[in-house]
């Protein structure tokens, strides 16, 4: 059995920071055997995206279902602008935790890690 790859440091975009990290933990546990993952911090709005991201210098960047795609794809812009094109980014639908909760979250990032950590 090989090791984990990674370590992975990730930055989450959420405005409720105590779910991201809720939620981001669990996925690293169900992963933690394919994936190491730390889950450096959050960025609880768009405004704090540049500063969280020169902090900790993340090389995956998760964007939360309650942005639209548009703010998505600048909160994106931002974080490659600090650390670069090579960051990982993946952004959940918007309203997937409102309609389907978190379960849905946890399955579809898990469902998603393979393709983007190659």
């Amino acid at each position: 059995m090989s090791s984990p790859s990674g370590p992975y440091k990730l930055v989450t975009v959420n405005t409720a920071p105590d779910r991201a990290k809720r939620l981001i933990g669990r996925v690293v546990e169900d992963v933690k055997d394919m994936y190491t993952i730390i889950h450096a911090g959050n960025a609880a709005s768009i405004d704090e995206v540049k500063s969280v991201v020169e902090e900790h210098q993340p090389n995956v960047l998760f964007t939360a279902s309650m942005w639209t795609p548009e703010e998505a794809q600048q909160i994106i812009a931002i974080a490659k602008g600090v650390v670069g094109e090579d960051l990982k980014t993946f952004s959940l639908p918007q309203g997937l935790q409102v309609n389907k909760g978190p379960d849905a979250v946890v399955d579809y990032i898990k469902e998603n890690l393979p393709s983007l950590l190659g």
